[in-house]
């Protein structure tokens, strides 16, 4: 008897699939997750959502009905052209591939292992997880952490955050004396200061919504702190803004940038926006003496700084390959039992 194949599925949306506007639209905001999971749950026992600066995506084991339709559904748009769907054993490889940062613009970066986590945490949590999706997530968690430290593929980490600031030294050159200013307090931002001060500059200024997070960050890496109530009076001295905030509406456009310009015209100035939804109004490229940049602008760099790394990539995909076949006869053994042990109806009719 052939064994039913993996009960598992996920849709989603990525920096190969979908260009930054695009994936804007799919992006979760907290106010909104809630609304999304429950009409995933509508489609599937088990449900787990993992949204990043690059990808969002759905993985539903126990599905009811069709994955595409599901995914449209829940966030109202269509998305279909951009949209990629994995079954059974794909579905595994995939997750599996993405915990790694096999799948990640930037190939072996490590945030992603932690975003992978939270997700699958957050799922356990609101109950949305059973047998299935946990072997799953905790499988993929193990693996990315076999490849990392058998390939050496994070040896020399590089990220969005340090493509960011790659691309910065590529425009303008040194950055030393230079003085940046941050839009964000979180992890992104964290990694964006500590590459900021590797790349020498040392007068770098914090700007959040909630100040006392602006605070902590900047007394815990050195830096200046600023109120997002003030965010136009310190735009002025920085050479560099890279944003890495979430924001439900942009919040910097071309009239604040002009205005900030005023009176420096041999300095410009380079934004560079690593935010899903973006935050910074495109309009400010039409400015002059501003540079613009978004996510997708950060993938020429990338691909030159990783480059290297590449040579590891057979090896990481033959763990990974080991890995989900580990998940593959779990749930073979699992199936297995379950038909041994399932009470034989017709001898219980006779």
């Amino acid at each position: 008897m052939s064994l039913p194949k993996l009960d598992l599925a996920v849709v989603g949306l990525n920096h190969t699939t979908a260009p930054i506007e695009v994936r804007e639209r799919a992006a979760v905001r907290e106010d909104e997750r809630e609304a999304l999971l429950a009409h995933l749950r509508l489609h599937a026992q088990e449900v787990m959502l993992l949204s990043t600066c690059n990808r969002t995506e759905v993985y539903l084991a126990g599905i009811d009905g069709d994955p595409l339709s599901a995914f449209e559904g829940a966030w109202g748009h269509f998305l279909r052209e951009h949209l990629y769907l994995y079954e059974g054993e794909a579905a595994a490889l995939h997750l599996y591939r993405v915990a790694a940062g096999l799948d990640s613009l930037v190939i072996g970066e490590t945030q992603i292992q932690g975003q992978v986590k939270r997700a699958w945490q957050a799922a356990s949590e609101a109950g949305d997880t059973a047998a299935l999706l946990n072997k799953a997530a905790q499988g993929a968690l193990s693996a990315g952490k076999k490849v990392r430290f058998e390939t050496g593929l994070a040896d020399n980490v590089v990220s969005v955050s340090s493509a960011a600031v790659d691309l910065a030294k590529q425009r303008l050159g040194n950055l030393a004396g230079r003085t940046a200013l941050i839009l964000g307090a979180g992890e992104t931002a964290e990694l964006t200061l500590i590459h900021l001060k590797a790349a020498g500059v040392s007068d770098i200024i914090v700007v959040n919504r909630t100040e006392a997070r602006a605070r902590q960050l900047a007394d815990k890496l050195g830096g200046r702190v600023c109120a997002a109530d003030y965010l136009h009076q310190a735009l002025p001295e920085a050479d560099v803004v890279i944003a890495s905030s979430a924001a439900p509406h942009y919040v910097l456009g071309a009239s604040g940038v002009e205005n900030s310009l005023e009176g420096r015209p041999e300095r410009p100035m380079m934004l560079i926006d690593i935010s899903v939804p973006r935050i910074l109004n495109p309009d400010i490229d039409t400015v002059k003496g501003a540079h613009l940049y978004n996510l997708d602008d950060l993938e020429g760099v990338v691909s030159r700084n990783l480059a290297w790394r590449r040579g590891v990539l057979p090896q990481a995909e033959e763990i990974i390959s080991a890995q989900v076949s580990e998940l593959l006869r779990w749930q073979n053994f699992r199936t297995r039992r379950g038909l041994e042990t399932r009470p034989n109806l017709l001898s219980a009719c006779d």
